[in-house]
């Protein structure tokens, strides 16, 4: 009996050890060869369509461009060298998706969620990603010029060697993010949190860092010449080259004149033989206390000045932001208006989801008007979303209904 027991612990374990994954097979994703749909190499670019289920399937080198994915599982499909440029992946799902050289060009990244997803070497120049999700993904080689990048998460992501020139990654969480050589040149990179982020041997020339959290980030050999640094008081530029700007905050020595007692002369003072030297008188100590006091107090104004200063001047610049994406909100809710106008797809002014839109945009602006702190600023943020999202739907119904009628009428 005491030779079963263990033997029948070892059988189960075996058998449970079958059921489970390795650590490797987990980190490998949640796919295997050949699981999803194979369409390697297909043209969805005219009128062809996507399976329902897109998980897991081989979309290599197929054409997708200008295609409506908005919200699509494509959890651990592989997209490598897939032509996605102009797509709309607004709110998709891409984790552990292998994006390895894909073109994704003036794609609509906006709320994308990409962890632990592949993405070495892939096009998103001019890319609109804001919100996007990037954690634990790997963009090495990626090319990201001029991409909107604003609110994107790429906590521990690579972006070894990545091209971010000219990109606006305002408010990102990269902590812990490796940006080895990465070219930053003109990066907007305000109020990010770099914390503990590699930039060894980046290029982040005339970069913008302005109240970026940069505690524990490394710059050994990164160039930043003419790169601001206001209000980033957490930066270590040790080893780095050229010269930033606004990274040196002025200080003031608190100088206490000769005739003035301090504990240093009161200890030369009681080392003099008795009758060289008389003791400090009370009016001197009450000055000495009094400027002491003083010096408190002025420091303690100034710090409670500076840190309303900061608060009030990221608020100013979140505002500026928040002000900014609903005019742009605006601006594509009259183009779509335009559209359906020239397009003749009729009027639009009753369909539901344009009433959302139209809402969305007021219920932002009115939100940006009441907004006193930066917390009340995610108001305005959300419903500029919710817009958006009513816009993407009612394209995408436009775009279906121009089809079927093009094909003679809806699908059967």
């Amino acid at each position: 009996m005491r030779r079963s027991v263990p033997l029948a612990l070892t059988v189960a374990i075996f058998a449970l050890s079958g059921t489970m994954l390795s650590p490797a097979q987990a980190g490998a994703g949640p796919c295997r060869p050949g699981q999803g749909p194979d369409l390697r190499g297909r043209d969805f670019t005219r009128g062809a369509s996507l399976p329902a289920d897109l998980r897991c399937a081989n979309l290599t080198k197929a054409k997708l461009r200008g295609v409506e994915l908005v919200q699509k599982d494509l959890t651990g499909a592989v997209l490598r060298g897939a032509d996605l440029r102009q797509a709309n992946l607004t709110q998709a799902v891409l984790k552990y998706a292998d994006l390895r050289g894909a073109n994704l060009g003036e794609a609509d990244l906006g709320q994308m969620h990409a962890d632990h997803a592949d993405a070495r070497g892939a096009n998103l120049i001019d890319a609109e990603a804001g919100q996007a999700q990037f954690p634990h993904a790997d963009l090495t080689g990626a090319t990201l010029t001029r991409a909107e990048l604003t609110q994107v998460n790429f906590t521990n992501a690579k972006l070894i060697d990545a091209d971010l020139n000219e990109s606006t990654p305002g408010q990102i969480k990269a902590r812990k993010a490796d940006f080895t050589r990465a070219k930053l040149r003109e990066a907007k990179l305000g109020q990010a949190n770099l914390r503990n982020a590699t930039f060894k041997d980046a290029d982040l020339s005339e970069a913008e860092l302005t109240q970026a959290e940069l505690d524990g980030a490394v710059f050994t050999g990164a160039l930043v010449e003419g790169a601001s640094f206001v209000q980033a008081d957490d930066a270590d530029l040790a080893g780095a080259k050229g010269t930033p700007k606004g990274l040196s905050l002025p200080t003031t020595d608190l100088l206490i004149p000769d005739g003035i007692f301090t504990p240093e002369k009161e200890t030369d003072q009681l080392a003099e033989p008795a009758g060289t030297a008389g003791a400090p008188s009370v009016g001197l100590v009450m000055v000495v206390v009094s400027a002491i006091g003083l010096a408190v107090t002025v420091v303690a104004w100034g710090i409670s000045t500076q840190r309303r200063n900061r608060r009030n001047s990221r608020f100013a610049l979140m505002r500026h932001g928040a002000e900014e994406d609903i005019t742009r909100l605006g601006e594509e809710i009259d183009q779509l208006d335009y559209e359906f106008q020239v397009g003749g797809h009729g009027d639009i002014t009753g369909d539901q989801d344009w009433r959302h839109a139209i809402d969305a945009y007021e219920a932002a602006k009115n939100a940006l008007a009441l907004a006193r702190r930066e917390e009340e600023l995610h108001f305005v943020a959300d419903a500029v979303q919710a817009g958006r999202n009513a816009l993407g739907r009612l394209r995408v119904r436009s775009r279906w209904g121009s089809s079927a009628a093009s094909d003679g009428g809806p699908p059967r």
